[in-house]
């Protein structure tokens, strides 16, 4: 009988974990045995179960991929194969440390050909030097944060055979619509054909929050807040513009608020 190796899906998207769960059942020697939706959950779950590959987004609502593997604390660390939309220079990291990772948005043959290569890994009894690799890139991050959380103060929109470079201090909020992404600036909306996933982790963090799964505001465009007898809150943006912060986003963009 063959033995199944253990892995764990780490996402706080829930169409990116149905996706991964999706591939990973068409990987024989792959055993799905546990799915988490945030980075405190990865912990205690990984923790409790030891799983041998662990497919780990970097950004989360409530902290980073890099904070959940600083706090799991089995003996054994996982094998980690990051699948993120971080910025590709800051992908360069990664490379040095010869990790793997899923650019999003990856294409299926890429997950297959990283799971292929990390079975042989586990089958040449290559998995001591990735463990000593994981706590090397611990230790990078660490010291170099910044370069890993490093984002751009334009945005690309293409155009045509065009690029056009929009300042992200001028973006007022982005709103999902279809497959697109409507970025709307002082003096227009622009269509990108993004995901707010993707956006969200390429702009700023402490200018910008995701307040629902289809909104993303600048906090710097804020006018005020409006309360409810229901304890829903709507943010009034500086052009009148009203957006509802969502359950699952409230208690994150209180948090950021200091409220």
């Amino acid at each position: 009988m063959i033995m199944k190796i253990n892995t764990v899906i780490v996402d706080d998207e829930k169409l990116a974990r149905q996706r991964l769960v999706n591939l990973i059942n068409d990987v024989p020697d792959l055993d799905l045995v546990g799915q988490c939706s945030t980075g405190k959950e990865a912990i205690a779950t990984i923790n409790e179960i030891e799983p041998a590959i662990v497919f780990l987004d970097i950004q989360m609502k409530d902290m980073t991929g890099f904070d959940v593997l600083q706090n799991i604390s089995v003996k054994k660390k996982p094998l980690i194969i990051f699948v993120t939309a971080f910025n590709k220079y800051a992908l360069k990291a990664f490379d040095y440390f010869a990790f793997d990772y899923l650019l999003k948005p990856y294409k299926d043959d890429r997950f297959f050909k990283s799971v292929e290569n990390t079975i042989d890994y586990f089958n040449n009894n290559s998995y001591n030097p990735f463990e000593e690799k994981l706590n090397d890139l611990l230790k990078y991050v660490k010291v170099n944060n910044t370069s890993l959380h490093n984002h751009s103060d334009k945005l690309p929109v293409k155009l045509g055979n065009k690029v056009f470079f929009i300042n992200t201090t001028d973006i007022k909020y982005i709103r999902a619509s279809g497959y697109y992404a409507e970025i709307y600036t002082h003096e227009k909306k622009h269509l990108l054909r993004e995901s707010l996933s993707n956006l969200i982790e390429s702009l700023d963090p402490t200018k910008f929050i995701r307040v629902h799964r289809s909104t993303i505001i600048n906090l710097n465009k804020i006018g005020e807040l409006i309360n409810s007898n229901y304890g829903e809150i709507d943010v009034k943006m500086s052009d009148k513009q009203l957006f509802r912060v969502s359950k699952s986003y409230k208690k994150v963009f209180l948090t950021k608020m200091g409220l």
